[in-house]
Formats: C-alpha cells, structure tokens, sequence
C-alpha cells in the first residue's frame, strides 16, 4: 500500500510537472499575506485559471498592496491585486512610488476594504495618540496598511521613529506573525488594511479579546483630503462580536491588475474566466460577493488593459 501511494504521488507530481514544461504561458500572480483575504483568493483564482485556459500555468504568491503593483511592472508577477488607489500612485510615480511605474493595466475592481486597528480588550489605549511609546504592529514595510498607519501618525504630529526613540517598537510583520506577537503581549496594536470582517482580528477577538479603535471625522477628512485616493470606511457593528457600534476609519477599494504586454486574447479569456466562476470565488471568501461585473471598472483611474476591456464592452460594462 505504501509503494502504491508513493508511486501515485511521484505520478501525480510529474503530471504537474509536465503540465508545467509544456505551458504556453504562464501567470503569476502576488497576492496577499496568509491569514488575510488575498491569498486563499488568489490562489482559487489561479487554480481556476490553469484549469479553464489551454495552455496556462499559473502560480500564487503572497504581496502587499504596493508591492505588488512593483512586482507586476517589473515582470516579476503578470497578475497581481493591490488597491485602486494604489495603483494609480504607482502608475503616476506618486506617494510612496519614487518613479512611474507604466507597465501595469488595470484588470479589475473588487470588493472594498477598511484599515482596522486593534488593541487587547484590557489595554489602556484609546486613540492613536496614545500610541507614541508602544508596540505596533502595521504590515510589512510595501504593504497599504503600513502606508495608511504612516498617514495617520504623520496627522497626528509622529511618525515611526517616535514611536522607536521614545523606546516602542514597530513590527514589519505579516498578519499571521501579527497575531502570535499580540497573543504573546509582544505587540499592543495590530493594524491591517483588508476585507470586513478578517480572520486575524476574528481569531484574536476570540482569546485574548480585543478592542477596534477608530478615527475623529475631522482626522479622517483631512488624512483623505491629503492623500487622493483614500476614501471614507467603516468597521460595522455587525462584522465582529466585540462590536455594539459601527467603527469610523479610512477605506479603499481592492483591484486587481496584470502586466500590459499579456497579450490581448489572455487577457480576454482571463477576464472571461474571472467573472464566470464568481460563484467559486464567494465559496472561498463571502465578501467576493460585493465583486460586481457591473462595477468592474469603478474606480479605474489607470488605463485598462484591451483584453479585459474588450470583456467588459461585450457585457455591457464599458
């Protein structure tokens, strides 16, 4: 019995192997951190992929909003999800993008997210101000959320190195590495920019407790107001059970993009494929169902690639 499955493992790895060698093209695609959203999706999404489109292999790696939009104009990656917000910045060589980042295309618009930020049900921090000596914990250095926390404390007079000279530390971890510093009291804020509700803050709520601290509307209007692209959100009562109050704070709008010289029929057939097998989207995460075809293109404010439009003008979309 052991030969037997070791021989239909060795099989079934050569199988994929030569599914592989004998691809046309392949698409990878960067995705998310695990523990959030992005990569159970990405992942289904590839898998999806390989499976309906002769001559494609794909694979899935783990991103971050900016990142990503790095990865996919460089050539590292043809697929990628980021922000709306954020691809425009990088496109136009704005915000944390020291140059123009020209060969991203946009695929499509998702669902949207919120930055959520959370503290140990018994800590004494209420508001951002109370957090210029403690342990945080934003995201990785090219990831949004991190970006959104650097807006933040910019509005509130401190950046960073406060936070390190006044004798905090600032983890630039992933959500998963989040979660245990939090667990282990190493960490005394954890911040994500992703979908409502999440399963890190989700498995925190459950031990040890936590507690979501929100934005003023005045902070929110003016971090918006200098920073283009960012829009107004919320944590609703109803995501978490810790929760008897809708929770204000900074939105944004999750997207996804591909290289601009996949060629026009990929694109195409990608597009196809995306939006035909939603229903196997929402079986991995409940919030694709806020991705609407009729809002592929809300919010698109780089070009969009000709494969996908094509797609789009057939539906009726653009």
């Amino acid at each position: 019995m052991k030969y037997i499955s070791k021989v239909a493992l060795v099989t079934s790895a050569l199988l994929a192997t030569a599914s592989v060698a004998n691809a046309d093209q392949f698409i990878r695609m960067v995705s998310g951190p695990s523990g959030g959203s992005w990569y159970p999706l990405g992942a289904k999404i590839m898998q999806v992929m390989q499976s309906e489109i002769k001559g494609v292999a794909t694979s899935n790696t783990s991103g971050g909003g900016i990142s990503n939009v790095m990865s996919v104009d460089g050539g590292d990656a043809e697929f990628g999800f980021t922000y709306a917000h954020t691809v425009a910045n990088g496109y136009n060589g704005k915000g944390k993008f020291k140059k123009a980042h020209t060969n991203v295309r946009y695929f499509a618009t998702l669902y949207p997210a919120a930055f959520q930020v959370a503290v140990r049900a018994d800590s004494k921090i209420k508001s951002f101000e109370d957090m210029k000596s403690v342990n945080i914990s934003p995201g990785k250095p090219k990831w949004t959320g991190t970006a959104f926390c650097e807006s933040i404390l910019k509005d509130y007079g401190y950046d960073f190195n406060t936070i390190k000279s006044n004798g905090g530390v600032v983890h630039m971890v992933s959500y998963k590495e989040s979660v245990a510093l939090m667990k282990d009291g190493q960490a005394d804020v954890f911040m994500g920019a992703t979908s409502v509700p999440q399963a890190s803050f989700i498995e925190l709520e459950n031990s040890p407790g936590i507690r979501f601290i929100g934005l003023p509307k005045y902070r929110i209007d003016r971090i918006i107001k200098n920073n283009p692209g960012y829009i107004y959100g919320k944590i609703p009562a109803s995501a978490y059970k810790s929760l008897d109050k809708d929770i204000p704070t900074l939105g944004i709008v999750t997207s996804a993009i591909v290289h601009k010289d996949l060629s026009d029929e990929l694109v195409y057939k990608m597009t196809k494929v995306f939006w035909e097998n939603h229903p196997a989207f929402v079986k991995v995460k409940s919030v694709w169902k806020k991705v609407l075809l009729k809002e592929a293109v809300n919010g698109a404010a780089i070009p969009v690639h000709p494969g996908a439009a094509k797609y789009y003008k057939e539906q009726g979309v653009m």
